[in-house]
C-alpha cells in the first residue's frame, strides 16, 4: 500500500512493472477505486510501468472537504506524476478520469504523450443534473441511488447475472463527501475549447449500452482531437474494462503499439 502525501490530500496509488519502463497511468470513474483496472492490467504487455491511483475522496485516498474543482483533480494527478517522476506517459482515463486526462494533457504535455478517453466527454451532463445529485447525496448518501447508477454503468445481462454486485458495493461505500465533491468538479467542467486544441495521439473507447456517456457523446469529444481514433465495444455499458476486459485490453495494447510505447 503506497500513499503520496501532497499536502492538502494524500493519494493512494500502486505501481506495477519496472521503474525505468515507459509508463501507463490509469484514472478511474466516479464511485470506483483503482481496482477498476485489475482485469485489464492482467492482459496488458509485460515490461511497462503501470500506475493506478484513487482520486481524492475515493478508495483509500484522503477525503478533503468538498466541493472539488476539476483544476484540483488535474493538479492531484500532476503532482502524483511528478512525485513518481513520470514523463511522457500514456494516460488512460474513464469518465471523470477522462476529464482529468484532457485537463492534464492541456496543462502538462511533458507528462502526457498520448491518451485514451473511455466513456467520457469534454462536458458531461448539465450543472443542474449534477446539483440535483449532490443535493440527494447530501440528504441521504450514495446508497439510495446506487441501483439506478448501476443500471447506467452496465448492460442488462451483466446486472442480471449478479456480476455487478461487487461494483454496487464499491459505489455505495464511496464517501458521500468525496462523491459529491467530484460531482461538483464535473458540473463545472467544459473542456470543448481546450480539448479542441490538442494534437496528441488519442484513442476513444465507448460502450453501446452506456447510459452515462452514450457513444455519440464520446465520439463528439474524440473528434475534436486531430488524428484521433474511435472504437466501439458492443454489449457493454459505462465500464467496458469490467464487462469485457479482453476487448478493452486488446484495443489498449494495439494503441500502445501504434504510438510506440511498446
Amino acid at each position: 500500500m503506497q500513499m503520496a502525501d501532497l499536502g492538502d490530500v494524500a493519494l493512494h496509488y500502486r505501481v506495477d512493472g519496472p521503474e525505468d519502463a515507459p509508463t501507463v497511468v490509469f484514472a478511474n470513474s466516479l464511485g470506483t477505486d483503482f481496482r477498476l483496472w485489475d482485469d485489464v492490467l492482467a492482459l496488458l504487455p509485460q515490461g511497462l510501468r503501470y500506475v493506478r491511483y484513487d482520486k481524492r475522496g475515493h478508495g483509500l485516498s484522503s477525503c478533503p472537504q468538498g466541493p472539488y474543482s476539476m483544476g484540483a483533480l488535474v493538479r492531484d494527478a500532476e503532482r502524483l506524476l511528478d512525485h513518481l517522476n513520470v514523463r511522457e506517459c500514456v494516460f488512460v482515463g474513464l469518465s471523470i478520469g477522462g476529464l482529468i486526462a484532457q485537463g492534464l494533457a492541456v496543462k502538462r504535455l511533458d507528462q502526457v504523450r498520448a491518451m485514451v478517453l473511455s466513456c467520457t466527454a469534454a462536458k458531461i451532463g448539465t450543472a443542474q443534473m449534477w446539483q440535483d445529485r449532490i443535493d440527494a447525496i447530501k440528504a441521504d448518501g450514495v446508497e439510495p441511488m446506487a441501483d439506478g447508477i448501476i443500471d447506467r454503468w452496465f448492460a442488462k445481462p451483466f446486472v442480471a447475472s449478479g456480476a455487478s454486485l461487487p461494483w454496487r458495493n464499491m459505489l455505495a461505500r464511496t464517501p458521500a463527501e468525496g462523491y459529491a465533491g467530484c460531482c461538483a468538479a464535473i458540473a463545472g467542467t467544459d473542456f470543448y475549447t481546450p480539448t479542441s486544441g490538442l494534437t496528441l495521439p488519442t484513442l476513444g473507447i465507448a460502450g453501446t449500452e452506456d447510459g452515462s456517456t452514450p457513444p455519440d457523446l464520446v465520439r463528439e469529444t474524440v473528434d475534436l482531437i486531430k488524428g484521433s481514433r474511435f472504437e466501439l465495444i458492443r454489449g457493454v455499458g459505462h465500464l467496458p474494462c469490467v464487462e469485457k476486459p479482453e476487448q478493452y485490453a486488446a484495443l489498449l495494447t494495439q494503441f500502445l503499439k501504434d504510438v510506440g510505447h511498446v
